[in-house]
């Protein structure tokens, strides 16, 4: 039978990949190769996002960089992301999704050698901001290349998997960071955390040809350029103040610069709406069907709630239970194991159960934030990593079944011709939940514990946020509504 690629479509075209197309249920050994590519490009960019946290006094350290370019090492990587995702997308479906993802992954990887050589803050800042054009450039490829590659059961099994591989990342990153910078390989200190990415991206480049398919639209239209800048310019306003502003307490430039966004991103609205029928950068087709937007608002509360409770939970591990940075990162470990179990059972539902699966994990994980938050708030002491088990597990559960199918369900009915596009704002949609959810720690814990390392503050500032992170989850659980209620109902 011919490869696991798309059926015969007007608008699109595929190359078929050198591999045998598998059955309904069984993928050949080839897709299996090209899956594991992809989800190999999607991790260095997840792992890469938080990698540099337990390696940052190390590289201050060795560089010289003050408390501004250490914030940059951060910002200079995700503010990129966030901008060109849109783009990115768009690009894959022009121009070849297979061709962009190898573009990205080259100027990914070059990047990657480039901080591992950087002696100065400057060169690495700039080295940062180049792999964030690389992700920008490659992450809307991977789901877009799902979308189009797989169908049935074995799509299900492939989101889930991507699910699992996003839930990987979260631990790996912290993890590894701390590990190779402790290492101190070869007397590289911190430089083994960006190096690792070369062989990496050198095997998705060669694997990749030889096993991932090409897909693009038949009849590619040219970028629209207009709507490229629009969207840079408005994503830029938006998430620039929300990322710095905590830093330097919210001057009224941070309230100027993201109302000009909002404006910004208005404009760009209204014209995508006029082109409409000339290629725009972003279909609002893709909004007029509950699925896509739902699915869209819901990924945006995920991030929005990750944003906040991560950051807020380091805080609390390190400043509320005076836990070293290692035993913070173990707590990490049992959320994210957790993480994967979930992950995994949504992999091999193979999306038998479509939305009742990720609502189930999001009242898993609503149940498990207030039974954690409950211990927390009834003085059982300082609760250790043994006792905080169960909860932290549990949460971590919940989250697992969320990623993957909530990402499959959202993009299922995507025509083939916008994947790219809709894969670039669906990651968009994330990367701006995250940053609003940073900027919200200001307003819920820091208005609360004033920076102070008080441990009853930093407890009741964590209590607060996560009576914010439980509706965040219900907000999420409504939305999911939108997603549909039977299997059958994913396919065209």
């Amino acid at each position: 039978m011919p490869s696991p690629a798309l059926e015969n479509e007007p608008q699109h075209t595929t190359q078929p990949p050198a591999h045998p197309r598998p059955g309904p249920s069984k993928m050949a050994l080839g897709a299996w190769i090209a899956l594991m590519v992809l989800l190999g490009a999607e991790l260095m960019d997840m792992i890469d996002q938080s990698v540099v946290l337990t390696a940052l006094p190390a590289i201050q350290e060795s560089t010289g960089a003050g408390p501004a370019a250490v914030q940059w090492l951060t910002t200079g990587y995700s503010l990129p992301v966030a901008v060109g995702l849109i783009t990115g997308g768009r690009l894959g479906d022009l121009y070849g999704r297979r061709k962009i993802l190898f573009i990205g992954t080259i100027v990914f990887t070059a990047a990657s050698l480039l901080c591992g050589l950087a002696t100065g803050p400057g060169v690495l800042i700039g080295a940062r901001l180049l792999q964030g054009v690389g992700v920008a450039l490659m992450i809307p490829q991977v789901l877009a290349t799902l979308h189009v590659t797989f169908e049935g059961q074995n799509r299900s099994k492939v989101f889930g998997l991507y699910g699992a591989v996003m839930s990987l990342a979260n631990v790996l990153g912290p993890v590894m960071g701390g590990l190779l910078t402790e290492a101190d390989l070869l007397g590289l200190s911190w430089r083994p955390i960006f190096l690792a990415n070369v062989p990496v991206g050198l095997a998705v480049l060669l694997l990749g040809r030889t096993f991932i398919p090409e897909s693009t639209v038949q009849k590619a239209d040219r970028l629209d350029l207009s709507g490229m800048l629009l969207s840079a310019l408005a994503i830029v306003l938006i998430v620039f103040p929300l990322s710095e502003g905590h830093l330097h307490h919210w001057p009224l430039w941070c309230f100027a610069m993201f109302t000009t966004g909002l404006l910004a991103l208005g404009v760009f609205l209204r014209h995508q709406q006029r082109k409409q029928d000339k290629a725009p950068l972003v279909p609002l087709s893709l909004f007029r069907g509950r699925q896509f937007s739902g699915g869209m608002a819901a990924q945006l509360t995920h991030g929005l709630l990750c944003g906040l409770f991560f950051m807020t939970w380091t805080l609390y591990l390190q400043r509320g239970l005076g836990m070293s940075p290692f035993h913070a990162a173990l707590a990490f470990v049992l959320l994210s194991l957790g993480e994967l179990a979930g992950a995994t059972i949504a992999a091999k539902s193979g999306g038998r159960f479509a939305r009742r699966l990720p609502q189930t994990g999001a009242l898993i994980a609503s149940a498990s934030m207030a039974a954690y938050g409950l211990q927390v708030d009834t003085g059982q002491g300082n609760p250790t990593l043994l006792a905080m088990t169960a909860p932290v597990v549990l949460i971590g559960f919940g989250l697992g079944m969320v990623g993957g199918p909530l990402a499959d369900l959202s993009l299922a009915r995507v025509p083939h011709e916008d994947a790219g596009a809709a894969s670039g704002l669906f990651n968009t949609a994330i990367h701006l939940g995250i940053a609003l959810g940073t900027a919200l720690t200001a307003l819920v814990f820091f208005a609360i514990t004033g920076g102070s390392p008080d441990a009853g503050l930093n407890r009741d500032a964590f209590i607060t946020v996560l009576w914010w992170v439980g509706s965040l989850l219900a907000l999420m659980w409504a939305l999911m509504f939108c997603l549909p209620k039977h299997t059958n109902n994913q396919i065209d």
